[in-house]
């Protein structure tokens, strides 16, 4: 740590250390209400060099791993995007001194340690699911030892400012209980900042209506399941591109590739059954050639083996009889699988719903082949199911195309997406119109796009030309695991506002 004394001035009311700094998305909400950083702790290469340079620091102010740091200089607020490791709940339950090397408890134990006046920890939204319930309770019950008031609070970054539709927790804590008690979440913004803003598309072409959302006991938005819709059309504001869901802004494979309209009605008749019980034990289940013709008698295998090799359609081996004589060694995990049998038969999806197996990480279709292999098995029923069934891909490296009426964007990630923005703004008289209309004038001539690098950063709320790496899955990464920077902003006012800093030296501070 750089041992430079600061005089705290008008300006910088209250210190601060940034704790998992990321790009500095803490740093600049707290540096702009007021606020001096004495040091950050951080140790992605990428980062580092990103928050030095936006912000006009050296390196030394560092302080690198935080599983290494024994103390921190005095301070008044201590800020944590903590990482959403996969995290145990107990440790050795040693006291402070003896729990470290788990993030979360490496947070609290410098908490503990510097006993700054308040603090801003965020997280994940998992740490608030029903499955982290006893995780949750620990990380607040540890923090009240450590001699802290706190709550945990569920924001959604549209609601402070942005046009993301990012969901995190936020859990902030006071030294003091008149403070915590003084302490009030801030309300939504009035004015959302929409896509449109981003991307700089005239609002003018549309009105808009509420998204449609879940809120909370403050009214705030926690989550935008259909991101938006347009008064003057009452259309979805994105398409989704999905051989599993149907609707009037679904994009199938077969809309979008030369297919006839028998072939399209053969998939359609695939989508509508799949996840009907009497066809398997799975959400989704492949069918048989007997089951289509069960739908429709006129269907032939040759036109299920047309829409296999147009790749829409994919053959699945589901049923395997048993042969009588087994004369090798089988592992255990091949023992496992025969364990299940009915009758003289191995069905997939049976096999896919056992427990034993999921818990043991069995690859079913490894040692499937393995057993065929070895001539213990063979086939004995091949169904047909969709050959893009991961939801979250897409199709051809695309899930979902925004619109620029669109008032949110996707939570943006470090991995990157398959979402995509256009700045066409498309008028239709009814669904079916909207929908062709959208595959004309926009998929098919290309006219869509990933986000910019620019565009990401408003996204999060940093300045459009704030620097980041020239790679896009650098930067990607960096601005899909920082804050945004608005929700820091009012939520460093609304601690400001307590009076916490007010009795702040102006003399010299460490």
């Amino acid at each position: 740590m750089n041992s430079t004394k600061h005089k705290i001035t008008q300006q910088e009311e209250f210190s601060f250390i940034d704790l998992f700094a990321g790009i500095g998305g803490f740093k600049m909400a707290l540096s702009n209400n007021g606020g001096y950083c004495l040091g950050f702790s951080e140790i992605n290469k990428d980062a580092i060099k990103t928050y030095c340079e936006n912000f006009n620091i050296g390196e030394e102010f560092n302080l690198g791993d935080i599983t290494k740091i024994k103390e921190l200089p005095e301070h008044d607020i201590l800020t944590a995007g903590v990482p959403c490791q996969s995290w145990s709940i107990a440790g050795k339950n040693l006291g402070f001194d003896d729990d470290r090397g788990q993030l979360w408890n490496d947070t609290i134990f410098l908490l503990k340690q510097s006993q700054p006046k308040a603090f801003i920890f965020e997280n994940v939204k998992g740490l608030v699911d029903p499955r982290n319930k006893k995780a949750l309770q620990y990380i607040l019950d540890r923090i009240n030892q450590a001699g802290y008031f706190a709550n945990y609070y569920v924001i959604n970054s549209f609601n402070y400012g942005v046009p993301q539709n990012r969901v995190r927790i936020y859990i902030i804590g006071f030294k003091e209980k008149k403070y915590f008690d003084k302490f009030l979440l801030p309300p939504s913004v009035d004015k959302k900042v929409k896509l449109f803003d981003i991307l700089g598309v005239n609002s003018s072409y549309f009105a808009k209506s509420d998204t449609y959302v879940q809120k909370d006991l403050f009214g705030n938005i926690i989550e935008a399941r259909g991101m938006s819709l347009s008064k003057t059309n009452g259309f979805n504001d994105y398409f989704l591109f999905n051989d599993l869901r149907n609707g009037h802004t679904t994009i199938h494979s077969w809309d979008i590739m030369n297919t006839t309209e028998r072939q399209k009605k053969i998939c359609q008749l695939l989508l509508r059954n799949r996840r009907k019980s009497e066809f398997g034990d799975l959400d989704g289940n492949p069918l048989s050639l007997k089951h289509f013709q069960q739908l429709d008698s006129t269907i032939t295998q040759d036109e299920i083996n047309e829409l296999i090799d147009l790749e829409i359609i994919k053959e699945e081996e589901y049923a395997f009889e048993i042969m009588n004589n087994i004369n090798v060694d089988l592992s255990d995990e091949e023992n496992l699988l025969l364990s299940y049998k009915t009758e003289n038969l191995i069905f997939v999806d049976k096999l896919k719903i056992q427990r034993e197996i999921k818990v043991k990480k069995v690859s079913i279709s490894k040692t499937l082949e393995n057993l065929k292999d070895k001539g213990i098995i063979k086939v004995a029923e091949t169904r047909y199911d969709f050959k893009n069934t991961k939801i979250s891909t897409g199709l051809y490296g695309v899930n979902r195309i925004f619109l620029p009426t669109s008032d949110i964007f996707p939570t943006l990630v470090a991995s990157d997406t398959n979402d995509f923005i256009t700045e066409e703004v498309l008028t239709a008289k009814n669904n079916n119109e909207f929908k062709e209309s959208f595959i004309n004038n926009i998929y098919k001539p290309k006219k869509f796009r990933r986000i910019t690098r620019s565009e990401a950063c408003l996204i999060q709320g940093f300045p459009k030309d704030f620097k980041l790496p020239e790679s896009r899955s650098r930067w990607m990464k960096l601005i899909g695991n920082s804050v945004s920077v608005p929700v820091i902003d009012k939520l460093c006012k609304a601690i400001i506002s307590t009076g916490v800093f007010k009795k702040i030296d102006s003399n010299e501070k460490p």
